[in-house]
């Protein structure tokens, strides 16, 4: 797989309050397999690879604070974490973890955006990021829910030169952002905005939702709740597939996304996503 480039989603992970009981969770939804051993990074023990194909996509952690929010996080790569952090105090962002050496893998910050979303930052080390990305069982995309989108679309675009395109459907306020250098629309995009209207709920904060491929997004559904999960926004079609956003039988928040068509990528969210809000979305500052 090539390197990531600046401002790339290049890897996610869960915090939960139980570690064994999310592998056996993601394990029979997604078929991931994990390493051999975990290992401590910091305030977060038992860091675990999840593993598709043999292929690193996802990281589960132990919580080890029971006030820490139970979410999945997202990373963009970055080739200087140092600098990048500095571009994100001076766009009004808040730096919330130094840039950090995880065991010769990279270097990650904890960071969180003006209208407050959480996201992490990672410089590649030994490794570069996800080893599989938009096969079935990986990461295929992400998207930020905001209040405040002028200060929101102004802060990404200054910190990673993200570029906007809104959707054809001009009822949503939606952008589907580009890296700087690239060409901005549906070929490029690699993340996306949306914002948090009436339809949600008062108390929900700015967040991250992350998406991953499945083969079939109506038996992912079903399994997830055979397995203790619940559903907060049902399956339905979307130009590039067919989405559902879901809870782990945790608590935390993810959606499915299947066979998107090649060289697409998938729309908004649901307004009704989610019933019940967790707290925001966190990245780990044990990276990848």
């Amino acid at each position: 797989m090539a390197a990531f480039t600046e401002g790339t989603p290049c890897w996610v992970d869960a915090q939960l309050p139980d570690l064994e009981a999310g592998k056996r969770f993601y394990g029979e939804l997604f078929g991931w397999t994990y390493s051999g051993k975990s290992a401590d990074h910091g305030p977060y023990p038992h860091y675990t690879d999840a593993l598709r194909d043999g292929k690193p996509v996802a990281a589960l952690a132990a919580k080890s604070d029971g006030r820490m929010p139970t979410t999945w996080g997202v990373y963009f790569a970055t080739g200087d974490a140092t600098d990048t952090a500095r571009r994100i105090r001076d766009a009004g962002g808040q730096v919330i973890t130094t840039p950090t050496p995880v065991d010769g893998l990279g270097t990650t910050v904890l960071a969180a955006d003006p209208a407050g979303a959480v996201f992490g930052l990672w410089q590649k080390g030994e490794r570069d990021g996800f080893a599989l990305r938009g096969a079935p069982g990986s990461f295929c995309w992400t998207e930020v829910y905001t209040r405040d989108k002028d200060a929101v679309d102004a802060f990404y675009q200054r910190v990673f030169g993200f570029q906007g395109t809104p959707l054809p459907d001009d009822a949503v306020d939606y952008l589907m952002w580009s890296p700087a250098g690239t060409e901005p629309g549906e070929d490029t995009a690699i993340a996306g905005r949306s914002v948090i209207t009436e339809a949600f709920p008062v108390e929900m904060p700015g967040h991250f939702l992350v998406y991953f491929a499945v083969d079939d997004t109506d038996a992912s559904v079903e399994r997830a709740t055979r397995l203790g999960g619940r559903v907060t926004a049902p399956p339905f079609d979307i130009p590039y597939g067919r989405m559902a956003v879901l809870t782990d039988d945790q608590g935390a928040a993810f959606a499915v996304l299947a066979e998107p068509a090649p060289g697409r990528t998938p729309g908004h969210a649901p307004e009704q996503q989610p019933e019940h809000p967790e707290e925001p979305s966190g990245a780990d500052p044990a990276a990848p």
